[in-house]
């Protein structure tokens, strides 16, 4: 989402290298190059003035010391500015309140609020440990009734379907008390959609808010949405009492003004980024990390939490087990491993979290990912003999692989060429000298590594 904000912030602060100290001169021009930034980023004008405003007051004070140069001390003043522009300290989600806790889900058509609703629903389950009931008051879209059933059924959360003709308050309400019944953690009440500012639609969800008195209304917000997303953010938050704001679609290709606006137009926090389409695509919303990923710094610590959250440790170490021996690790194996990487995001998603510079020659993430779904591809064309012992694949079968994955031979025999690489490498790491080499490290092998 940030990334060209991302490439001018670098290049602003490269600007600064070499430089002997930090001038008006200096902070004047690279200031210009962070307004040109921001606004390209589609940030609201009154926010940049005054976060140019703020910077410069304290880059213009700032001291460098001897260890740091003025492009270092810059980035740590931006970094600054940024976290409290988006919130300061992470506020995170209310879960202390009396249950059953209701969470109210308000925002425009589109900006994915049923969806939102079934991801927070599952992250309030796996993550939290609570026991969910969702209930959708759209009554003027029927099939988004129907969506959010479906939904709460792969989610593993509870649905309640009210009666036919029932005013939204009402079904609210009912949910509340069925919410009660059941002895629900959270409710998460999903309203309607509307393409604009609608007075009655307002009311509509006034009346919602005042059946069920909510302990959290979220305002849910599309980032691709650019300035109208801090218009309606605005409209919103002087019709319902907003405590949070989620932000969808973060993994697109949107400039991310909305996430550096709208929680400065508003003065709630944002608490939650959708990062995709699947219903686990939901991140807790970290100013500081956030800053971090903004400026180039990547974000390792979410990356180390997905890995821990997603890894299959059981294969992992099934897997390891055969690196130690030296043999055994086959097509499968390698299948395994890249469907890993593709539920964790992919490449783009793990490249997001890095550092830039780390970044700057590894493989585009778009052709990173189309190649990991080619090589899957390739490996669902092979047999199970041939995913166990690829030495027998001859000419003839190659041709019969790379029809049936769609790809041409030179992919197939690509792939092949790659694994078999690999596997000398596993060879040549066989037995003892993994073990030397993991045991020469500070702290030894990592837990849970087979002895």
């Amino acid at each position: 989402m940030f990334e060209n904000l991302t490439a001018r912030l670098a290049r602003t602060v490269e600007s600064l290298r070499g430089r002997g100290r930090i001038t008006e001169e200096n902070v004047g021009d690279a200031l210009r190059e962070v307004r040109m930034a921001l606004l390209e980023a589609d940030v609201a004008l009154p926010v940049v003035k005054s976060f140019i405003e703020s910077v410069k007051a304290k880059a213009l004070g700032a001291e460098v010391a001897s260890s740091l140069t003025p492009g270092q001390v810059f980035i740590g003043i931006l970094h600054r500015e940024l976290v409290e522009l988006m919130g300061g300290a992470r506020e995170g989600f209310n879960l202390r309140a009396q249950p059953p806790i209701v969470v109210l889900l308000a925002g425009l058509q589109g900006a994915g609020k049923t969806t939102t609703a079934a991801k927070l629903a599952r992250w309030l389950i796996e993550r939290q440990r609570k026991r969910v009931l969702l209930v959708s008051t759209d009554v003027r879209r029927p099939a988004a009734i129907l969506q959010l059933e479906r939904l709460a059924q792969q989610v593993g959360s509870e649905f309640w379907r009210a009666p036919d003709g029932a005013p939204p308050a009402e079904i609210a309400r009912a949910a509340l008390d069925q919410a009660r019944r059941s002895v629900a953690d959270v409710l998460i009440v999903d309203t309607a959609g509307r393409l604009h500012v609608d007075e009655a639609l307002m009311q509509e969800v006034r009346d919602i808010d005042a059946a069920v008195n909510p302990a959290e209304r979220l305002f849910v917000v599309d980032a691709m949405a650019g300035q109208d997303a801090v218009n309606s953010a605005r409209a919103f938050a002087s019709a319902l009492d907003l405590t949070g704001i989620v932000l969808t679609k973060a993994d697109g290709d949107a400039r991310g003004g909305a996430a550096l606006s709208v929680r400065q137009i508003t003065g709630k926090p944002i608490v939650f980024l959708g990062v995709g389409e699947k219903t686990e695509a939901l991140e807790p919303f970290d100013p500081e990390r956030m800053a971090s990923r903004i400026l180039g710094m990547g974000d390792v610590v979410s990356l180390v939490e997905q890995v821990q959250r997603q890894v299959d440790v059981q294969e992992a170490e099934r897997l390891a087990k055969k690196v130690i021996k030296g043999k055994g690790f086959d097509m499968s194996d390698l299948k395994a491993q890249l469907e890993q990487l593709q539920q964790m995001g992919g490449v783009s998603a793990l490249l997001d979290k890095l550092p830039t510079a780390a970044t700057q020659k590894a493989m585009p993430a778009a052709q990173g990912d189309r190649e990991i779904r080619r090589q899957i591809a390739i490996i669902n064309s092979m047999t199970l003999k041939e995913r166990h012992t690829p030495a027998i694949i001859d000419g003839s079968r190659r041709r019969r692989i790379a029809a049936g994955a769609g790809v041409q031979v030179q992919d197939v025999n690509r792939l092949l060429k790659q694994f078999m690489e690999m596997q000398r490498m596993m060879k040549s790491m066989k037995g003892g000298k993994l073990r030397r080499m993991l045991g020469a490290l500070k702290g030894g092998m990592p837990p849970g590594f087979p002895r």
